[in-house]
């Protein structure tokens, strides 16, 4: 196999969960592909257009007009079939037809997982960025798409209070995250929330309606309850019922954010984390950085192996729920 900084053509793709900033992300990559003088593919669907070939040019103008749209020009698809030997020995060849010698992967931990064994089996140079807006991902402070998600959480909760105060109701307010609490917390913090529900913690339904209990001690009848979408507990509308048939108290609604989180245009802090990641990616993989995640510690670019963040995870901090529970009072 040629030196790695012998790159002369990249390939570039979207996998797994669309997240508001992958587009950010493409254009970075893209443009800095070409201020290095080289060559830049956008393969479509991620791993299932690498399979069908569905593989295209992009120049610089390509990416134009992008950076403010959510969402992924790449589009992105799960592929049973690269999970199999034969399908990854199809893009492989794909690959090597279109004369791609360096990948840039976007996407969350099954991303990263699809490329450390392509990478290993065919020695391919590869780049994984970290796009999910769950903000589990190990090695990295923060995710692509994790601060936009959680803004249109935040402006959710902040409506939903108003009607809340108006006629004295509790909500309960699903958010995504199937196995992180990272968007309920730090909106729940942000909206003010008097509960919150985490994959990640121990709180039992009974130290929710005691929780409760408390603000009808003290007459309070309008409050919100953020919940993680994949809360040990259940959902929200397991959790208004259970509540309801202990308590005639409260006047119970259920919201429900949904996929309205993965959407939208990202903040300006996910397009500038998305851009500098971009630009690190292709810097990287030029200079004999291989099968690396490109992360952001303590406002810094750093790159992580993939057994580093593979089948790792991102934490909660205790200190922030520690926080959450002080003001939930």
């Amino acid at each position: 196999m040629e030196e790695i900084n012998k790159i002369q053509r990249l390939g570039v793709f979207t996998s797994g969960g669309d997240a508001p900033g992958m587009n950010a992300a493409i254009r970075a990559v893209v443009r800095t592909g070409i201020y290095y003088q080289k060559e830049v593919y956008g393969i479509m669907r991620g791993y299932e257009g690498m399979i069908e070939d569905d593989i295209v040019k992009l120049g610089a103008r390509s990416v134009g007009n992008i950076l403010q749209r959510g969402g992924t020009i790449l589009k992105t698809a799960r592929s049973t079939a690269f999970r199999t030997k034969e399908g990854r020995v199809k893009a492989f060849e794909n690959l090597k037809k279109n004369g791609i010698d360096g990948l840039v992967g976007i996407g969350g931990d099954g991303t990263f997982t699809g490329l450390y064994h392509f990478s290993n089996e065919f020695g391919i140079p590869t780049v994984c960025l970290p796009g999910t807006i769950d903000n589990d991902i190990a090695g990295t402070d923060y995710t692509i798409g994790f601060d936009t998600a959680t803004n249109t959480a935040v402006q959710a909760i902040d409506r939903i209070r108003d009607t809340a105060l108006s006629h004295n109701r509790l909500f309960f307010i699903e958010v995504m995250g199937r196995n992180s609490g990272y968007i309920a917390l730090n909106s729940g913090i942000a909206g003010g929330a008097g509960a919150i529900i985490l994959p990640e913690e121990k709180m039992t339904f009974d130290d929710l309606y005691q929780l409760l209990g408390a603000g009808k001690e003290t007459s309070k009848k309008s409050n919100l309850v953020v919940v993680a979408e994949g809360s040990k507990l259940g959902g929200a509308n397991e959790l208004a019922r259970k509540i309801s048939e202990r308590s005639d108290y409260f006047d119970i609604k259920v919201t429900i954010l949904g996929h309205q989180q993965r959407g939208g245009s990202p903040t300006y802090f996910d397009r500038v984390l998305a851009s500098k990641m971009g630009v690190a990616a292709v810097e990287g993989l030029l200079n004999n950085q291989s099968n690396v995640m490109v992360g952001f510690r303590e406002n810094k670019i750093v790159y992580n192996s993939y057994d580093a963040v593979i089948n790792h995870r991102h934490e909660i901090e205790e200190d922030a729920l520690r926080i959450a529970k002080i003001l939930s009072i």
